[in-house]
């Protein structure tokens, strides 16, 4: 990576949205009567310590893949951590649910469920590469990383961070005025089908919405919004991120693809949550690379992030160290 690509990104908006999350979640929770489980925050703290302290030692000693990954990891831990708080204390704030219209949404543009549960409890292999697909979410993410940061592609590593938060910061937003148990389905009546999500989910909500869940478990955290689907969101935003990275350029899209369709039926989302997160992913690519111009390109009149993340005009050294 050349010097002028690696002063044309920068990490600030990134912090700058964790930050805002940070200051949302302390809001939103506030007068809620949460509790830390001190003793399960420790290997969250030392995992951030760690990733923290490989960043600086990046920094410092000259070691920009090192640097960019360490920083990518930590910023995306903190929002994982900061963002299922804050879904956690919206939920426990929501007005009532919007499960009715949501169906309906789904019954008006043709997305039959039963048919669709039935035809893939007769198909166990396709349920199985779904089921994987589904719930690969967080490698995908971890291998994204790895390999944008050994091939030093870290502008555009910068930019798919930014968009990530980004995105995810909106979706919890909008289930905050969107909330909902999910497209929800009762696994007994099937021969294979695995609960969903939203199934297992089920009491969590019912207990953040009325005051009996408020024990913060911080290595147990799991999403609980419905729309828009992140699950739909974040998968393409990694899938963009890895066009051009040796290896990753076709399996990443297709592996996307598998995940996103795979959705509705493990994450017990319906298809409008699912067409809302496709929708918040292409909104978020396009205001991702806007954020993270440092302010030094922006005067010098450097081009866009999107066109100096191609490798061409990068000149990226593909070597690993």
């Amino acid at each position: 990576m050349n010097r002028s690509s690696a002063a044309a990104t920068s990490d600030t908006s990134s912090w700058w949205l964790l930050g805002i999350m940070v200051a949302a979640c302390l809001a939103a929770a506030s007068g809620l009567g949460f509790r830390v489980d001190a003793w399960r925050a420790v290997p969250p703290a030392i995992g951030l310590a760690l990733l923290g302290g490989a960043a600086l030692v990046g920094r410092y000693q000259g070691r920009p893949r090192l640097a960019a990954g360490a920083t990518a990891f930590l910023q995306m831990t903190l929002f994982t951590l900061i963002g299922v708080v804050l879904a956690y204390a919206l939920a426990a704030r929501a007005g009532a649910l919007w499960d009715v219209r949501l169906a309906a949404a789904d019954r008006a543009l043709g997305f039959d469920w039963p048919a669709f549960f039935a035809a893939a409890d007769r198909a166990p292999v396709a349920l199985w590469v779904g089921g994987l697909a589904y719930h690969s979410l967080t490698v995908q993410m971890v291998t994204c990383i790895v390999a944008m940061s050994a091939y030093a592609q870290v502008d555009r590593l910068r930019v798919a961070v930014a968009a990530a938060i980004l995105s995810g910061f909106v979706t919890i937003l909008i289930s905050w005025w969107v909330p909902a148990m999910g497209n929800v389905f009762d696994p007994t009546h099937f021969t294979r089908l695995w609960p969903s999500i939203a199934w297992l989910e089920q009491a969590m909500i019912a207990g953040l919405r009325d005051g009996t869940w408020r024990v913060l478990d911080l290595t147990q955290l799991m999403g609980i919004v419905s729309f828009p689907s992140f699950h739909a969101t974040l998968p393409v935003i990694l899938a963009w991120a890895q066009r051009d990275t040796p290896g990753w350029r076709y399996v990443a899209p297709v592996w996307a693809g598998v995940t996103i369709i795979a959705t509705p039926l493990f994450g017990g989302h319906y298809g409008v949550d699912v067409l809302g997160g496709l929708a918040l992913a292409a909104l978020a690519l396009a205001v991702a690379p806007r954020l993270v111009r440092s302010r030094a390109s922006a005067r010098a009149g450097v081009a866009p992030v999107a066109d100096l993340a191609q490798p061409a005009a990068v000149g990226m050294n593909h070597g690993i160290g």
